[in-house]
């Protein structure tokens, strides 16, 4: 009788173990990234595509591990997807404290990215950096972070408001709601060619930084182990050219898809 509690007992704890092994294993990656950041990344859909996208992928394809890139709403929406668990990777993300607290960074970064200060054409004022910024009104996407110091400085030196959305923000800068919008310089103009705003504003010729642009895991995801693999592939791929080569194509890919339907 012994031998068979004993016996069960060996079973059970076998069982258990291989639960809890099965569970901390990466069989898929769900992915996530920004819905209105070409081509860095951007809606298609149900799903996120650009150069973000397309790089993850590769890598994934490499260690033979399925990745899904979904849509989850609004850039907010896909930071607290990536806290929360509900996407196991978020691509094409600046690095902030707050962030790292919930996010496994992957390392090295993937690009620069240059953010730009969008003005009203024929409203353009003096501006060399942050600093001319105070005692005006700006506007930026909710759920932006362009850094911890940035951030910090927008904070406690800044009126800066939140609009839903990369749009809303260009049409609170229209409307006079604001002096000045804050946006990665790409992706905003974009988003002003796509909204027939392209003659209207301006960015200033003086960028407001340059971040750098990461990939990153859920801490609550069981796929944060491959962190380091993708950190490898990450720099042959921004190394050989193989990114930049994403990188056009999905610019080409944006714009082919702005293109009125016939």
């Amino acid at each position: 009788m012994k031998r068979f509690l004993c016996l069960s007992v060996f079973v059970a704890l076998a069982l258990t173990g291989n639960a809890t092994f099965a569970a901390d294993e990466c069989t898929k990656i769900i992915a996530t990234g920004h819905p209105q950041y070409p081509a860095i990344a951007y809606r298609d859909g149900d799903n996120i595509v650009g150069a973000a996208p397309t790089l993850v992928e590769a890598i994934a394809k490499q260690l033979n591990i399925p990745l899904e890139s979904k849509y989850m709403g609004t850039w907010e929406d896909a930071q607290a997807a990536a806290r929360d668990g509900k996407v196991d990777m978020i691509f094409g993300i600046y690095y902030n404290d707050e962030r790292a607290t919930y996010l496994d960074y992957v390392q090295p970064a993937f690009t620069y990215d240059a953010v730009a200060v969008f003005v009203v054409k024929g409203k353009e004022f003096d501006f060399k950096g942050q600093d001319d910024l105070i005692g005006k009104k700006g506007v930026t996407n909710q759920g932006e972070s362009y850094g911890t110091e940035f951030d910090a400085f927008m904070k406690d030196k800044l009126d800066v408001a939140r609009a839903a959305g990369i749009d809303a923000a260009f049409k609170d800068l229209l409307a006079g709601n604001a002096d000045y919008l804050i946006a990665g310089y790409y992706p905003g103009l974009a988003e002003a060619a796509k909204e027939g705003i392209k003659d209207k504003v301006v960015a200033m010729n003086q960028a407001l930084l340059k971040a750098e642009m990461f990939v990153a895991f859920s801490k609550k995801s069981p796929c944060r182990s491959l962190a380091d693999k993708f950190g490898q592939e990450i720099t042959v791929m921004t190394t050989n050219d193989s990114f930049d080569k994403m990188l056009v194509n999905a610019e080409a890919d944006w714009e082919s898809a702005q293109q009125p339907k016939k």
